[in-house]
């Protein structure tokens, strides 16, 4: 569990779940054990925190009575133990925040006195965030221990300034810190940190005016002058020292992110002397030099020492900007002025060199060579001369492509990942819009902006006249929309378009040109895609180059732009309607070769090549409804099993239902099975009206009855009993379409131990299943052989053999984590939860129906979200917990969607909701609801709901031959005895409690010979 004292108490449980414990005694009772926790409190401790110093007479009864009320609301989850003299409570002071807040801002404060100021700043602000409010508010009497709390609550802010003001902060540290001294007017360490904030903001006027604020207070109230600390500061401020690192640029805003790349930045600029940033614009590739040169600075300031055991002297950090310098001769001179060595720029370049050399030569010093990209042979040519003659001196340079330099280390900076920059643009947002906390449109503007901290910080500043959506729905035309940057800036970074310029002015025109026709691309392209959509022959050279110049990224052999380059590229293409023919043509082509190995040995490389070029398909499929619709049809049809596999059939509803209409009421010549698939596609949908539905299924029904064979696609068979349920057309007909393919044999298997099932004969449906599961495994579809695990699973469970059924099941689910398909690796952990059900496993169980539901959840399943409901309601139910259990059926029948194969699992929830009315003692509320159950199962496919009828119906029979009569009714239904199943069998024990041995089996085998008759019976 986890307690929260830190602010009005909370008790949570581990999953998050709230407790209550209680009205104002319980509460203050509870906080007194955290303040210990884990450790006896005593009797008189207790009492006196709950009643004072004067008790009421019985007040050890009183308490005695509290503490058996707080058990029970903490249970089960933990416990107040008594001890000798007191009470305990179980568990471990980390999970109090009151203990977590003081264990780590001890370790904050351990971290800052070694010279780890991120690292403090990190535990620190970690520490203060667990406040929510004033300490134990819900223990009036603790005045000492919060008076403690709060002087640790104000050190720990203390030293997060402290660790911020080691990190390079200043400027936006100068009103929290005013606020902090209107409230703590005596405090000389807020004094002389708001003195270095103001000083390092470029204000040392007013951090002099605050020295004397601060020895005026100290005289008028205390009759003392200030320390020697704060007095030494003053003179330093007075004598204008300054640290070295004072020469990086003073940031004026938070860094926030990149913390895997700036504790990379750390280890190398210990080690390497040539580091070279590398990205595209605008990710940030300046600020993270800054910040890495700041905490090499601070680190060796506070805490290297030499080999003699002395402080190390503090690097010096000379910072120079390349961008305002259009000729590489004279970054010799740019970095001599940056050094403070006045040089005339009538010298020869040559001299300067020389100059430079000679300056640098005994010196340790950290060169900061910023925009080196436009530049880079003469960027690379200075520092090869420099760290060959100056051993002290190290390179840390950003540019767009690295500098070619043996011994350079190269540190890519990508775009943001979404925490981060979502994280960036809360802090840029605040700035502009104080109290902003979030918008459910954040993550998407950060994503559609590519995690670049400069969009995303011109983004965050549009939020001064734009709300969230209005600002993400504008963001097509983003160049307009992000065009008013910082006037501090230099023009080239004040705008989105004008950093992406910059970076295209430094392309030949062989790159702009392959860079334009790789627009057309939707998530990235291999290189081969690139040679044949782009038409341009070895296109590897022009590639290599784009990457090295940060206008492509290149990961396991897919070349992809960023959507803000993209867009930017594009607006200068020519002929992109004959681009976008070849682009969709190749991928027809792609998936017409990869729709047989889908199916087959090949599944899983073709699986991972489709998923990986999915964002391509999609593209080339609505080009193609709009400017081809034959060519449309071939490509919806190849691409169905694979959209059905990744639970993506969803998405593409609205393309079928446009490119349905584009075709008309009759197949094209030839392409007979692809107008079928694109019309399952759109049956596979919503949306559609009854009639519609009814017509677009005779039409298919028609279209299938003349349709020769076998069938091409011989998923057309799966799809099409999926989109309108069993079809009353005989088995021949089936197997005539089928024809010879060994897939489509082994799927007409599973169709036919389908049927069996339904019909209630379960060794023949075995039989089948496990006929179809040997075929799939000779043509290697992990799809099918796990769609014949389940059923073969729930057989062996059905004997009796659990054990069985979970080797069977865990095999289906190995099969479909590799071919990661959603709908069936639901239904696959629904069913394991199912078996530990019936081991009587209810918490295991409700971990897989868990499962499920957050897979049905993700991919928009709502049939299998229902069915997990279901599950977690029977958890419940078999648990104890009927109010939970009747939550769960309730939010199931919600969920379900209203198609053929809903009927039985809309039958199975009213079944658990007449179950938890029985377990609540209400038999008449529950006969209700399973007679809406039998009403519905009469609907259903087979006879297998209505058995499952018969079984709950037994539990409110009335008599225990009428409860014996159902369950034989139900074992007919079924074909066999459900063994195990726990409602049955307490159905059964208390059936056979009332009668003999031989009425018992009479009622049972006239049940059983009678079957549905005896359902309906009343």
């Amino acid at each position: 569990m986890r307690f929260g004292i830190l602010g009005p108490l909370e008790v949570r449980t581990d999953d998050g779940t709230p407790v209550d414990p209680g009205g104002p005694r319980p509460r203050a009772l509870l906080t007194l054990l955290l303040l210990d926790a884990g450790h006896p409190v005593s009797t008189q401790r207790l009492t006196d925190g709950l009643y004072g110093a004067e008790p009421p007479a019985g007040a050890a009864n009183a308490l005695q009575s509290q503490i058996s009320r707080l058990r029970r609301r903490l249970a089960p989850h933990t416990d107040v133990e008594a001890v000798p003299a007191g009470y305990r409570l179980d568990v471990p002071p980390e999970s109090v925040d009151a203990h977590r807040f003081e264990q780590l801002a001890g370790q904050g404060r351990a971290a800052l006195a070694d010279g780890d100021h991120k690292g403090a700043a990190a535990r620190l602000r970690e520490a203060l965030a667990l406040w929510r409010g004033p300490a134990l508010p819900d223990l009036p009497s603790a005045h000492a221990e919060v008076a403690r709390l709060e002087e640790l609550r104000l050190a720990a802010v203390q030293d997060r300034i402290e660790a911020d003001l080691g990190l390079g902060g200043g400027p936006e540290l100068v009103p929290e810190l005013r606020a902090l001294l209107r409230d703590h007017p005596l405090s000389e360490r807020l004094y002389g940190q708001l003195m270095r904030a103001l000083h390092a903001g470029g204000r040392p006027a007013e951090a002099l005016t605050v020295y004397e604020e601060a020895r005026r207070t100290l005289a008028d109230e205390l009759g003392a002058d200030p320390s020697p600390e704060l007095s030494a500061l003053h003179l330093e401020l007075l004598q204008g020292t300054e640290p070295e690192r004072r020469r990086l640029p003073v940031q004026l805003t938070r860094f926030v992110g990149r913390e895997p790349e700036l504790a990379r930045m750390a280890a190398l600029l210990a080690e390497a002397r040539l580091i070279t940033l590398t990205g595209p614009g605008g990710a940030g590739k300046t600020r993270l030099a800054i910040e890495a040169a700041a905490t090499l600075t601070n680190r060796t300031s506070t805490g290297a020492r030499s080999s003699a055991g002395h402080p190390s002297p503090s690097p010096d950090v000379c910072f120079v900007e390349l961008a305002p310098v259009a000729d590489g001769q004279q970054i010799p001179y740019a970095v001599l002025t940056a050094l403070g060595v006045r040089e005339g720029f009538r010298s020869r370049a040559a001299d300067s060199t020389d100059r430079l050399l000679g300056t640098l030569e005994n010196r340790e010093v950290l060169l900061v060579l910023d925009n080196c990209e436009h530049l880079v042979e003469d960027a690379a040519r200075v520092s090869a001369l420099v760290l060959a003659a100056c051993p002290g001196v190290r390179v840390l340079a950003t540019s767009r492509e690295s500098l070619g330099i043996t011994g350079e280390v190269l540190v890519p900076v990508p775009p943001l990942r979404p925490e981060p920059a979502e994280r960036l643009f809360l802090d840029r947002a605040r700035a502009v819009r104080p109290g902003f906390d979030g918008h459910a449109r954040v993550p998407d503007i950060c994503a559609a902006l590519d995690g670049l901290p400069l969009a995303i910080e011109l983004a965050a500043a549009r939020l001064r006249t734009l709300t969230p959506d209005e600002l993400a729905e504008r963001l097509d035309d983003r160049f307009r929309l992000l065009s008013r940057g910082d006037r501090s800036k230099a023009p080239r970074h004040r705008t989105l378009r004008a950093v992406v310029e910059w970076s295209w002015e430094l392309l030949d025109e062989e790159e702009r040109e392959l860079a334009r026709r790789l627009t057309v691309f939707s998530g990235g392209a291999t290189l081969e895609a690139v040679e044949a959509v782009c038409g341009l022959p070895y296109p590897e050279d022009v590639l290599a180059s784009l990457v090295e110049k940060s206008f492509v990224e290149v990961s396991e052999g897919r070349y992809r732009m960023l959507e803000t380059i993209r867009a930017f590229a594009a607006e200068n293409l020519s002929a992109p309607g004959a681009l976008a023919d070849a682009h969709a043509a190749y991928f027809l082509r792609l998936a017409e070769e990869a729709e047989p190995n889908v199916r087959g040995g090949g599944q899983l490389p073709w699986l991972e090549r489709l998923s990986a070029e999915h964002d391509n398909l999609d593209a080339a499929l609505r080009h193609l409804v709009r400017h081809g619709p034959r060519d449309a049809l071939r490509l919806m049809a190849v691409l169905s099993c694979f959209w059905r596999l990744r639970g993506l059939h969803g998405g593409q509803v609205a393309s079928a239902r446009e490119l349905l209409a584009a075709v008309g009421d009759a197949p094209p010549p030839g392409l007979t099975e692809e107008y079928v698939l694109c019309a399952i596609n759109v049956l596979l949908g919503d949306g559609e009206d009854a009639a519609g539905r009814d017509g677009l299924v005779a039409r298919v029904d028609a279209i299938l009855a003349a349709y020769e064979g076998p069938l091409r696609l011989p998923y057309i068979l799966m799809l099409w009993s999926l989109a309108v349920g069993p079809r009353p057309a005989s088995n021949d007909r089936a197997i005539a379409l089928a024809g010879e393919d060994p897939w489509a044999r082994a799927l007409l298997e599973v169709g036919l131990g389908f049927q069996e099932r339904f019909a209630g004969r379960p060794r023949e449906a075995e039989e089948s299943f496990a006929r179809a599961l040997e075929a799939f495994r000779e043509t290697g579809d992990r799809w099918g052989m796990a769609n014949c695990l389940d059923p073969l699973g729930m057989f062996a469970l059905a004997r009796g053999d659990a054990r069985r059924a979970l080797e069977l099941i865990d095999e289906g689910l190995a099969y479909m984590r590799e071919v990661a398909a959603p709908e069936e690796t639901a239904d696959l952990l629904r069913t394991r939860g199912a078996v530990l059900l019936h081991q009587g496993d209810t918490a295991g169980a409700e971990i897989h129906f868990g499962q499920a539901l957050a897979l049905a959840r993700d991919a928009g399943l709502p049939d299998k979200m229902a069915g997990a409901r279901r599950g977690l309601g029977d958890a419940a139910r078999l648990a104890g917990d009927p109010a939970r259990a009747r939550e769960q059926y309730e939010a199931a029948l919600e969920t379900c969607a209203a198609n053929w194969f809903s009927v039985g699992e809309t039958a199975r929830i009213l079944i658990g909701l007449g179950r938890t009315a029985v377990a609540e003692g209400r038999a008449e509320e529950a006969r209700d609801w399973f007679r809406q159950a039998a009403e519905l199962a009469v609907e259903g496919p087979g006879e297998l709901e209505l058995a499952e009828v018969a079984e709950a119906l037994a539990s409110v029979a009335g008599s225990p031959e009428r409860a014996a009569v159902l369950l034989g009714a139900a074992t007919g239904l079924r074909g066999a005895p459900d063994a195990g199943a726990p409602d049955v069998v307490r159905a059964e024990r208390e059936a056979r409690a009332g009668l003999s041995a031989e009425a018992y089996a009479a009622a049972f085998e006239r049940g059983r010979s009678r079957r549905s008759a005896a359902v309906s019976e009343r």
